[in-house]
């Protein structure tokens, strides 16, 4: 059998993983990643970084140009209900007024590559089996299979030891259910299909969004859908094109999801340049664990950061930006902690899961309501035939929706920053209810 030891172990380098793995790194803690597949390699997602994930980004000390494949955009094109909006990403003190796309093929390994540069060793093609629990019932690493970074195999039985274990490893987290942490049925799921097509407009300056998606029901009525569609110009000859469906609907179970972007993509083709024939392959699609959908986010030694705890936001279908700042806050809990003795470093570490809830929860509540609301086909035809209408109302919306809104306890905030942060304070956080 073959051993490797670690002060912490994180299982799956996409960006929360391959976050976590460079924070620690950079600290002086030695840490190893194990990623299932090699790189480059695919995810299904929108491949944007809303400002708030650029920020994220920049406090990582990565560096972002569009030489290497990040095209940026301004704002935000809002499209329904017979309106069409063009919204400017607002200014922030400290985030940066301009979001990034990039395909995730090229975009997780770049964080992975700035996670090996700062110190973190990365297994390639290792799988992680199951967890080692000690008698005790703590985690203490974890069996895996495949080769390495050199090609070498490191399994059937190599065993990967430290005292703090992350997963990273996505929506199912294999890791997490193998300790007994299961999704929660009481947060809101969403499905998300995804395809890239090439287009003359590729490099426009405005992510869009198309807020009213339609069914035909089994009547031959259409219906309108609780998600929404998304165009994501990439800079480089192509669009990411997709289409987002929460569970709080009816249709949830019944809709076929990419026959519905198929059908709106016929509809409005035209206004991309694009159809069947710029099609770069099969419509895809793959679940949005949102909300904080599994929990504790500490459990026996075992931290949860991005998909694997569900932090998708439920306004917008957004993890990448919520992977970073759960692998940013659990690095300076663990760094902060993890060379006490045992004892106290355990206890320590459930610091965690309350500076998160701190920090997102209540956002995430009110995510809840909103995932809710939409559900109903009525409220949410209603909403976007007259609030679209409201410049006051679509600038709450963006704000709200893309979680970018001043703190009045920070810094000079409007009306709308105060209402916002007022929500978020007044709801119980999601994480402790």
């Amino acid at each position: 059998m073959n051993e490797f030891d670690a002060e912490v172990v994180v299982v799956g380098a996409g960006p929360a993983g391959s976050a976590i793995g460079a924070y620690l790194a950079q600290a002086g803690h030695e840490v190893i990643i194990l990623e299932k597949s090699g790189f480059p390699r695919d995810k299904i997602c929108g491949d944007a970084l809303t400002p708030r994930a650029v920020k994220e980004a920049g406090f990582l000390g990565m560096e972002l140009p569009a030489s290497d494949g990040w095209h940026p955009n301004k704002g935000l094109r809002l499209i329904g209900g017979g309106h069409r909006l063009e919204l400017d990403w607002p200014d922030i003190d400290g985030t940066p007024n301009y979001g990034l796309t990039r395909p995730r093929m090229s975009m997780d390994e770049a964080f992975a590559r700035h996670a090996q540069r700062s110190g973190a060793r990365l297994f390639e093609q290792v799988r992680a089996m199951s967890p080692d629990i000690g008698d005790d019932g703590w985690i203490r690493g974890v069996h895996a299979s495949g080769t390495d970074h050199r090609g070498r195999r490191v399994g059937p039985e190599a065993h990967f030891r430290a005292p703090i274990v992350i997963a990273a490893d996505g929506v199912s987290s294999r890791l997490a259910v193998s300790m007994g942490l299961e999704k929660r049925d009481d947060r809101p799921m969403g499905i998300a299909a995804r395809a890239y097509h090439t287009t003359p407009r590729h490099a426009d300056d405005y992510i869009e969004s198309w807020v009213e998606m339609r069914s035909t029901n089994a009547a031959g009525d259409s219906e309108t859908l609780p998600g929404y569609g998304w165009i994501f110009p990439l800079g480089d000859g192509t669009v990411n094109i997709g289409a987002g469906l929460l569970d709080s609907s009816p249709q949830f179970k019944s809709v076929d999801l990419r026959k519905v972007m198929g059908q709106w993509i016929a509809d409005m083709g035209h206004e991309w340049g694009i159809d069947e024939s710029t099609s770069l392959g099969p419509i895809k699609s793959a679940a949005l664990p949102m909300a904080f959908n599994r929990t504790p986010h500490f459990h026996r030694g075992l931290l949860l950061v991005g998909d694997s705890g569900g932090m998708v936001n439920p306004f917008n279908g957004e993890g990448i930006d919520y992977a970073l700042e759960s692998a940013r806050i659990a690095a300076e809990v663990i760094s902060t902690y993890s060379r006490y003795p045992q004892t106290v470093m355990r206890r320590r570490l459930e610091e965690y899961p309350a500076l998160l809830g701190d920090s997102l929860g209540g956002y995430f509540t009110l995510g809840r309501v909103f995932a809710s609301i939409i559900g109903h086909p009525a409220l949410m035809q209603f909403g976007i035939k007259y609030g679209m209408g409201v410049d006051v109302v679509m600038e709450f919306v963006v704000k709200l929706l893309a979680n970018l809104y001043r703190d009045p306890q920070v810094s000079e905030a409007d009306l709308i920053d105060r209402v916002i942060s007022a929500l978020t304070r007044i709801v119980p956080a999601t994480s402790n209810v």
